[in-house]
């Protein structure tokens, strides 16, 4: 639902958690603001420039006919359009309004509510301007009213003239995780960090063609960050929008007639296509990165974010057999049976070109989750089971195991039930606590959560400032059935990372010793906190249920010939030989401050305030607050109601 102020309506956004969502009522909203998509890496080698190809019709279903007139940014549904408006730009803000249009809400797009401005005229009062352009003040006094950073404005450049300067010999090829390039820190603490036209660069090879799958897509940024030589190269965007909001996204790639698209299926309400995902196919090979970025503008300049990029995989001798080039994490056939889940035939092609590859250096194992209700061995191959049965394979005990922390970190919160025991301390724990074969039957109770997820100051003082909880959607009325949770939280802190004031939007697991100098295992993935990620056991344990697609790695020491993984203490600049972890925050986690967990606030009323730059989550929000992290972002006043991306 959205919001009226003075400052115009603001509405809810895109949100990783779909457990709890309340399909809406039908209403109409009029708002469709510009957004900006992110891109992906780069290739390892350094390339030639070369004449533009001509440009490659192709495969797909949609259509995507060129038009004359220039389009807007498309980011799939309205309320993540909306979000992406106000959200987009940490750094600058347009000041012109964006065109309105009508559509109505269905149930199956999981409670979007769109934010409808009050930036428009009435009519009356345009009969009296002879011009148009001057509701444009108006708007740009409003976003002048946005809080500020409290870093200053120079945190909000773009790309400083150094951004762009990476040293491959900088770069970690032990373990291949990056995270993405920060303006507004130090220089150091991007050495060895990745920015999306970096990733898309000729660095890293010669770029024939190339697949998106995400959650969120700004078409017209998208292609900017491709260079000037790759931009016309084809491009399949892998997308779970539906009716009005994949009508927007097909008309936004109108004028780019080498871009067409894929539609995940999503049969069960409230699942959403979570993944992110690039596939590049090089002439000098092929390579695959797996990211936790939005192709928008937003999350890809003062955000956390992860990703790990494969190795350039060389194609294989002709006649090879299907089983070639595997690896021994099973990469390839697990990567190729996540792609088959699709059952789209706009994907079969990209199927071939990857069984056609060498992806035998792959050191890390796949973790996917896939739509649907698996009963018998396909339980084991997605979701939160699919991790238990890779940490029961491929892990063994260690002395004192009870003693090892498990933590999590991620950016959105679902439902979990109205004790520990419904879903979070029963099988998803469970699941974490898993050390070689299973000698308990049930998580063992000694063994300790931690729970990062950034607090109210964590979001005040960051670099955007209070519009960076747009990215971390809670709603108020899951929080207050689950006040149970807020003990195990823990503030954000990168120091390590020289990040603690860009909010993450990176999501980590992992098993981490008493003394946070040891890993047992390491995941970075697109799964947030919630069921609809990870999956939920039905029918007495004997059936999984998933809602949505994610994607992600996990890193485990057997496949280092380690016995365990060794925290990195000096994360940047990057060294090619470190054989530490680079984990992206700070070890041992910090409890909220009691300050910072008297957030919660018993009134359900919305507040009065509404803050440009602040929408909501993906469901149906009416008063959405971010946990102790956004509810009350004490914007001046405690009883603000907070906004989720």
């Amino acid at each position: 639902m959205s919001q009226d102020s003075q400052h115009g309506k603001w509405t809810i956004s895109d949100s990783e958690d779909e457990d709890n969502i309340i399909p809406p009522t039908p209403q109409k909203d009029s708002n469709k603001p510009s957004i900006k998509p992110d891109l992906e890496r780069k290739p390892d080698k350094i390339t030639t420039f070369f004449k533009q190809e001509p440009k490659l019709s192709p495969k797909c279903n949609e259509d995507t006919h060129s038009v004359n007139h220039p389009s807007a940014p498309s980011m799939g549904s309205e309320a993540r359009t909306a979000t992406h408006v106000n959200q987009t730009n940490p750094v600058k803000y347009e000041s012109n309004p964006s065109p309105s249009v009508k559509r109505k809400r269905e149930t199956e797009e999981a409670g979007w509510n769109l934010s409808s401005s009050d930036d428009e005229t009435p009519t009356s009062a345009l009969k009296n301007e002879p011009k148009k352009s001057k509701v444009s003040p108006k708007r740009k006094k409003t976003e002048d009213k946005r809080p500020p950073s409290p870093h200053g404005t120079s945190y909000y450049k773009e790309e400083p003239a150094d951004f762009f300067e990476t040293n491959l010999l900088s770069m970690n090829d032990m373990y291949r995780f990056y995270l993405n390039k920060v303006t507004g820190i130090p220089k150091k603490f991007n050495t060895g960090a990745l920015h999306i036209k970096e990733i898309l660069s000729p660095m890293f090879g010669t770029l024939k063609e190339s697949a998106q799958f995400n959650y969120c897509f700004d078409i017209p940024w998208m292609v900017e960050q491709y260079p000037p030589e790759f931009r016309d190269k084809p491009v399949i965007l892998v997308h779970g929008e539906k009716r009005e909001s994949k009508a927007r996204l097909i008309e936004h790639a109108k004028p780019y007639p080498h871009i067409c698209f894929c539609q995940a299926k999503l049969d069960i309400a409230f699942g959403t296509h979570h993944t992110k995902m690039m596939l590049l196919w090089y002439e000098e090979g092929f390579r695959v990165i797996i990211l936790t970025s939005n192709l928008i503008r937003a999350d890809w300049y003062q955000k956390t974010q992860g990703m790990w990029m494969s190795p350039l995989y060389p194609r294989l001798p002709e006649g090879s057999p299907e089983t070639a080039g595997e690896s021994p994490t099973n990469f390839k056939r697990d990567l190729l049976e996540y792609l088959e889940a699709y059952q789209a035939p706009e994907l079969a092609e990209w199927i071939d070109r990857i069984k056609q590859h060498d992806l035998s250096e792959t050191r890390v194992y796949l973790i996917g989750s896939t739509p649907g209700r698996y009963q018998g061995p396909a339980m084991e191959k997605w979701g939160h089971l699919r991790l238990r049965k890779l940490l029961s394979e491929h892990t063994k005990p260690v002395q004192n195991e009870e003693q090892w922390h498990v933590l999590g970190q991620f950016s959105s919160i679902g439902s979990m039930g109205l004790d520990k025991t419904k879903w979070l301390a029963a099988e998803f724990q469970r699941t974490l606590t898993t050390l070689g074969k299973p000698g308990k039957s049930l998580a063992n109770p000694e063994t300790q959560m931690l729970l990062v997820y950034p607090s109210v100051e964590n979001v005040r003082t960051s670099l955007e400032g209070c519009p960076a909880g747009g990215s971390l959607p809670y709603s108020i009325q899951t929080a207050q059935k689950q006040l149970w949770l807020h003990s195990y939280f823990h503030g954000w802190h990168a120091d390590v990372t020289g990040r603690s004031n860009a909010m993450p939007h990176i999501k980590t697991y992992m098993r981490v010793s008493p003394d946070f100098t040891q890993l047992a295992w390491f995941l970075v993935t697109s799964a947030n906190l919630s069921k609809a990620a990870w999956g939920t056991l039905e029918k007495n344990n004997t059936q999984i249920m998933v809602r949505s697609y994610e994607l992600g790695v996990l890193y485990l020491p057997s496949a280092f010939n380690m016995s365990t993984f060794p925290v990195e203490k000096n994360v940047f600049p990057a060294s090619s030989s470190s054989k530490g972890f680079p984990v992206p925050f700070d070890l041992p986690p910090q409890r909220y401050s009691s300050k910072g967990r008297s957030a919660f606030r018993e009134r359900s009323e919305p507040s009065t305030m509404s803050i440009p730059g602040i929408v909501g989550g993906p469901r149906q929000i009416r008063n959405s607050a971010s946990s102790q992290s956004i509810m009350n972002c004490a914007w001046s006043r405690s009883d603000s109601e907070t906004v989720n991306l």
